[in-house]
């Protein structure tokens, strides 16, 4: 032991003794072993970003929405044969459609409609916007929310369409700021509430809300039954409304408020009476079959009109994975072929550090060192170039994906096992490169050696 505990010493000295060298040949190992991490933990990043999407948006869901360009297929048929029909009543997004839906298709495990109107809602002198969400109990266990107090409507509360909600955190927070907000009232619009709950406060991005979900944040929820009884229901707007255009008057909670025609639907008019249904299959595998037959429904029922789209989240997701996946490998490799290249670099240098210092060898040699003791000195200088190099470049990767996420926002996490596999890798390639300049070494003919100036 004190045999290689003294070569190793050599090993150390004769790094240290060129210092610039040993520093220029480590870069290589440093900048390969950070790229190596830092681009892992941009992988790990995206992927923990997509899982918490995918939670945002459901597991197994189909969101259907409202189209503002609906597309008639008679309408082209008509004009060819040069008809001028009378424009015909087209329904949109209703509470039919969905029970529908849950009714017939065997695939489908909960289905959830809502309605979102935008209202002030205030409380005690202080009002801030927000939106009013109709929804049914399957709502909150398709997105897995929970309460963080009280409790979700009942049965009950639901068919009745009692005046009841569940606040967003945000909203219990700014009209409940110095007490607690359960059984209180609160003004929605015009009409008042009753709080039996808070949710849990979740965070959603704009990839989460480009795929129809809600900031629950700011939201107020309340039975479905409660909008259509006790607010608007769209659905009660007659035909002739719809073709002409025009304003609807509407009683809500005793005041009389116009609503002005959206662009929407038919007409120009909003006909649809739900915003918004999400579908919950009970397999993954079924998300696409389920769709199309929801779609193939929904135009039968809807007079011949694709006036919604369909999207289903988890899909689109995974397959947003599956390219930043392979963006991660393609950077991975090209982060790998670094770490490549430092390891040829260790080995020039070795070698031109074996021809430097040839006599030296040979008086290692004539004093005693065998064959083995050279390729070990040798051996020792290359990997601790590496190890040392290593060390530096999972500092500097930490501290690179530290950075990525203060300056561009993207989400970077480091793992151990990044850590270890770069570190890994780094002291390979210092045995695996460092081997063939000690074996070069260890076959220098002594007397030679010596005789070398």
């Amino acid at each position: 032991m004190e045999r290689y505990l003294q070569i190793l010493s050599v090993s150390l000295e004769a790094v240290f003794l060129n210092k610039s060298r040993s520093i220029l040949t480590a870069l290589g190992i440093i900048f390969g072993v950070a790229a190596v991490i830092a681009m892992m933990a941009i992988g790990n990043g995206a992927r923990q970003e997509i899982l918490e999407q995918i939670k945002m948006v459901g597991v197994n869901n189909i969101v259907i929405l409202p189209a503002n360009n609906a597309i008639n297929k008679n309408d082209s048929k008509n004009k060819e044969e040069g008809k001028s029909q009378q424009k015909k009543f087209v329904p949109g997004l209703t509470l039919k459609d969905a029970e529908n839906i849950q009714k017939v298709i065997p695939t489908v495990r909960r289905v959830s409609p809502e309605i979102v109107y935008h209202i002030q809602a205030s409380q005690n002198g202080k009002r801030m916007p927000a939106e009013l969400t109709g929804v049914r109990p399957a709502f909150f266990k398709i997105f897995n929310l929970s309460v963080k107090n009280g409790i979700f409507f009942t049965q009950q509360q639901a068919m009745k369409g009692e005046p009841v909600c569940i606040l967003g955190p945000e909203i219990a927070a700014k009209l409940f700021p110095d007490e607690d907000p359960l059984g209180k009232q609160l003004k929605a619009g015009n009409i008042w509430l009753q709080v039996i709950g808070i949710i849990q406060g979740l965070q959603v991005n704009k990839k989460a809300e480009d795929m129809g979900v809600s900031d629950y944040n700011r939201s107020i929820f309340t039975p479905l039954k409660t909008i259509l009884l006790r607010y608007k229901d769209r659905s009660l707007i007659n035909q002739a409304s719809l073709v002409g255009g025009g304003e609807q008057i509407v009683v809500m909670g005793g005041s009389v408020t116009v609503f002005s025609n959206d662009q929407q639907g038919s007409g120009g008019q909003n006909n649809n009476q739900l915003d918004k249904i999400v579908v919950q299959v009970k397999e993954s595998s079924q998300l696409v079959p389920t769709a199309r037959i929801i779609k193939r429904m929904l135009i039968r029922r809807h007079q011949n009109t694709e006036n919604f789209a369909i999207k289903i989240p988890e899909l689109l997701l995974k397959q947003e994975q599956k390219t930043k996946d392979i963006f991660n490998i393609v950077l991975g490799a090209i982060a790998g072929i670094s770490l490549l290249v430092g390891g040829i670099g260790i080995m020039n240098i070795m070698l031109a550090s074996v021809m430097e210092r040839i006599r030296e060898i040979g008086v290692r040699r004539t004093t005693g060192a065998t064959q083995k003791d050279i390729i070990f000195q040798f051996l020792a200088e290359s990997t601790f170039i590496s190890i040392s190099g290593g060390i530096i470049g999972v500092l500097l990767g930490v501290i690179m994906a530290k950075v990525i996420t203060l300056t561009t926002g993207i989400l970077t996490i480091v793992s151990f096992w990044s850590i270890l596999l770069s570190f890994g890798v780094a002291a390979t390639v210092g045995i695996v490169f460092g081997y063939l300049p000690a074996k070069k070494a260890a076959s220098q003919d002594p007397v030679e050696s010596l005789r070398h100036d």
